[in-house]
């Protein structure tokens, strides 16, 4: 391939990246949770910029709660475990009242809706779903990595495709372990329960390097090249 087919491959990657609004919800929380850091509660600045990318992220999770909402109501795979299924429809429970509720809060951060203290209400409502929804993810999927891949990984031969398929998808797991409890500090942050501890810097901190996993997250594959 020559230079230009390469930057044309790779150019056509990050508009298939870009087109995802999940992805730009998530380059615009590495943002929020970057000023969050630099302000450390601070007026200023860095802190108009947090406020205000943290109303703009609410306009593109719009009716998402609906993906949830269908998770939730789906039948489980077969031969899930009980506690597995359990923790998941708990997750999906709670991030999709999570996502509802974070719409009457972008109601009322932009005036539409007009009872301030019943917004604020409701947002601490919703960041407890939050933090919850965070809980059950680390839960799924450290029972996933230890009942689950765990076992197929010891029981595979290390010499065929099928194990570097379970280990890829051991790793995935992992980063996604990683993610979740970053997000469990970040809601605890957020919510004020340690304030001592979890300071905003400390706030920003793990919601930027939870970003930026969930940024990588969504990448897309790159194609595979042709043989000559």
């Amino acid at each position: 391939m020559s230079s230009l087919d390469v930057a044309r491959a790779e150019l056509a990657l990050a508009v298939l990246y870009l087109n995802k609004a999940e992805a730009r919800d998530k380059i615009c929380r590495a943002i929020q949770y970057g000023s969050k850091f630099l302000s450390n509660g601070e007026p200023g600045t860095a802190q108009n910029v947090d406020k205000s990318t943290s109303l703009a992220r609410k306009v593109f999770r719009l009716f998402k709660f609906i993906n949830d909402l269908h998770a939730l109501i789906s039948p489980s795979a077969p031969g899930t475990p009980l506690p597995l299924i359990l923790l998941g429809k708990s997750k999906n429970a709670l991030l999709s009242t999570f996502l509802f509720l974070d719409q009457i809060v972008w109601l009322g951060r932009t005036g539409i809706y007009k009872n301030k203290e019943r917004t604020e209400l409701i947002g601490r409502i919703s960041l407890f779903c939050w933090l919850g929804s965070s809980v059950c993810t680390t839960l799924v999927e450290a029972f996933s990595i230890n009942e689950e891949v765990g076992e197929e990984l010891k029981n595979t031969d290390k010499n065929k495709n099928e194990y570097r398929s379970k280990l890829k998808k051991s790793n995935e797991r992992s980063l996604a372990l990683v993610k979740a409890g970053m997000d469990i500090v970040v809601a605890v942050g957020l919510l004020q329960l340690a304030p001592k501890k979890v300071t905003p810097r400390v706030t920003g901190a793990f919601g930027f390097v939870s970003s930026l996993i969930s940024c990588y997250q969504l990448l897309p594959s790159p194609p595979k090249a042709k043989a000559p």
